[in-house]
């Protein structure tokens, strides 16, 4: 298992603080949240293997990889210790790291993310995941825009939704693929207990795939963790409401910090 070089952005000054994006988005997706942090914390975004400006190695691709890449940027950049957010798939790459990595871990954001899947949530994601090999990609983003945005945000902000879309049609399809199956199939319910850094677990009242069922779980089999869910908001929260994520977050990371 090999790590690639992953394209990254840092700035702000304080502890570092790594933050990973979700499937088929770019380092770009916490532009508003570094804003509101970047005071306090040296931030770090990334691209993912396969997305934006970082390399394509050829798919499939496993967590242990992503993993990897994100401790490969660790170590590139020569910090200790560092904090991690991710939302979605990021949100499982985040505890994924603290469990390989404990001792270089400060803190977790699992953001808009899921574990604890029924059998019926399995088999809903195995057929959008199926859908998208047969017909492609584009075709079911229309169900992936009802699935991330309110239908409010849809009305008001129609160009930062395409924009969104943009990014998933230039991602690789073969990527693309690839990491929703990560996503997919990847189950944290095993090993979320061995995770003992502060952990804070935040998600959208009405994200369906990552709902406050399954994030209610997570806080549950977390031994230190605390959990936020922001009512009104569907999967896409980074987009449609940075400032409501910042303020729980900063609270948290702060709180960290200061212990």
């Amino acid at each position: 298992m090999s790590a690639i070089n992953c394209t990254y952005k840092i700035s702000g000054s304080g502890p570092p603080l790594y933050m990973i994006h979700g499937i088929g988005a770019r380092k770009t997706a916490w532009d508003e949240i570094v804003a509101g942090l970047e005071e306090s914390f040296t931030c770090i975004v990334y691209d993912l293997r396969g997305h934006g400006e970082s390399p394509t190695p050829q798919t499939p691709y496993t967590l242990d990889e992503l993993v990897e890449d994100l401790e490969r940027l660790r170590n590139h950049l020569d910090h200790k210790k560092i904090h991690v957010i991710g939302h979605s798939l990021g949100g499982m790459i985040g505890p994924a790291y603290a469990r390989a990595y404990p001792e270089r871990t400060l803190s977790v954001g699992l953001l808009s993310t899921a574990a604890g899947r029924t059998e019926d949530d399995k088999s809903k994601l195995q057929a959008v995941g199926e859908a998208m090999q047969t017909k492609g990609v584009i075709p079911v983003l229309s169900t992936f825009v009802e699935r991330w945005y309110t239908d409010d945000f849809i009305k008001e902000h129609p160009d930062k939704v395409q924009a969104r879309l943009k990014q998933v049609e230039d991602t690789p399809t073969s990527v693309f693929l690839s990491v929703f199956w990560i996503y997919a199939r990847t189950e944290m319910a095993p090993w979320l207990q061995e995770i003992n850094c502060p952990c804070l677990v935040l998600t959208g009242e009405l994200d369906g795939g990552c709902n406050p069922r399954l994030n209610t779980f997570i806080d549950s089999e977390l031994p230190n963790s605390e959990l936020v869910i922001l009512d009104n908001l569907k999967h896409s929260i980074l987009m449609e409401a940075p400032e409501r994520v910042l303020e729980p977050l900063t609270q948290f990371l702060l709180k960290q910090d200061n212990e």
